[in-house]
């Protein structure tokens, strides 16, 4: 699309669930979402393409789907009966970090993909970096912390995660949104805090 339309300012992104997930998943049905989850081979092909800086950001998509909902009473297991989505923003920066570590990707190329990027493309001119004059948003991360991903230790009330039983390393221990610590050693702190942003050009 780039070369055939070289005067629109295309982006790509890839989300976590297709940097993580390929068809041999345990978790089948669970783990069905548009577009689809690929073979391992397409999975490398897409770890390639974030190396090589062709890929401007990661994402979750998070897309929840409740349990419920999600597959087919009489037939769990039917994938075309399943619905697609499911959410993933928990697991990003771990994922990230487990599955990029291995590869050699560096902590600044993470940061820049799942913070700097995106806040420039979307305006948002106070957030994606750590400087004065930008918003104070921090996660303390302990990188040496391993975790095997279980729904029920989500704060998700989508009832699973295509995720289960993975083994992820890198744990964020401490969140900050604006200066202030709204999540730490596993509990939200205070009442929400959102916040309007108004896109700067």
């Amino acid at each position: 699309m780039q070369g055939a339309f070289p005067h629109i300012n295309f982006r790509r992104e890839v989300t976590v669930g297709h940097l993580l997930l390929d068809v041999d998943t345990p978790n089948g049905t669970w783990a069905k979402v548009n577009p689809p989850i690929r073979p391992r081979e397409d999975v490398e092909y897409l770890w390639q393409a974030v190396l090589n800086r062709q890929v401007d950001w990661i994402v979750s998509d998070h897309a929840c789907c409740a349990a419920e909902f999600k597959r087919d009473i009489k037939q769990p297991n039917n994938i075309w009966l399943a619905k697609s989505g499911f959410g993933g923003t928990e697991y990003l920066l771990s994922g990230v970090f487990t599955e990029g570590s291995k590869r050699g990707m560096s902590y600044n190329h993470m940061a820049e993909l799942l913070c700097w990027n995106p806040a420039q493309r979307f305006g948002l001119r106070e957030k994606g970096d750590i400087a004065v004059g930008y918003d104070a948003d921090l996660v303390l991360f302990d990188p040496s912390e391993s975790f095997i991903v279980n729904a029920a230790n989500s704060e998700s009330q989508q009832g699973y995660t295509p995720f289960a039983g993975m083994e992820l390393t890198g744990k964020v221990k401490s969140t900050f949104l604006r200066g202030d610590l709204i999540y730490d050693k596993g509990e939200i702190l205070g009442n929400a805090k959102g916040r309007y942003l108004r896109v700067k050009g």
